[in-house]
């Protein structure tokens, strides 16, 4: 699980967040567990000197990395994402996106994700489920769901801002 904000453990370094599940089976030893842990925090981007910080001495998209990292420690099948790119400018927006899709290709995982980000919506998503009015309205692949017949849909996705992120990139763009 990816949660919003990260929630990170403020009294553990970088690298104890990474390890804590692993750490918590008491399986393996500590020094397996420190050399999966660094192996996770330089797939999601950072480097080996940032194991050491501290959550505090972090900005918002470094929170998000170790999130993630501690996320993917227990090598799952599946990874839960809360809002992942909230609050991220749009250069780490986009490349988050391309380190998901990077960690789709090579791990097979199959991501289950909540956003409100359309831009992030239309980049990784190949089923969606709107939710409103306390239940699930359609389901489908994002473009099938943006076309559906209702007033929370159409305004949410027929926005300008919806229309934005449905067009296709102009060519020599990524």
């Amino acid at each position: 699980m990816l949660f919003q904000h990260g929630a990170l453990y403020s009294a553990f370094n970088v690298l104890e967040n990474i390890g804590f599940a692993l750490r918590e089976q008491g399986t393996l030893p500590d020094a397996m567990v420190d050399a999966a842990a660094m192996i996770k925090l330089q797939m999601v981007g950072l480097k080996r000197e940032h194991a050491m910080r501290m959550p505090a001495d972090l900005w918002g998209g470094m929170v998000k990395r170790v999130a993630r990292a501690r996320a993917l420690i227990m090598d799952p099948p599946l990874l839960l994402l809360d809002e992942p790119t909230a609050g991220l400018d749009p250069t780490s927006s986009d490349e988050f996106c391309a380190l998901l899709r990077d960690l789709h290709a090579e791990l097979g995982l199959t991501v289950i994700m909540v956003t409100h980000d359309l831009d992030t919506l239309f980049a990784l998503s190949s089923r969606v489920a709107v939710l409103a009015e306390k239940r699930v309205l359609v389901t489908g692949t994002p473009r099938e769901v943006a076309q559906f017949q209702h007033p929370f849909i159409e305004t949410f996705f027929q926005s300008e801002r919806g229309r934005r992120a449905m067009a296709p990139a102009p060519v020599g763009e990524h």
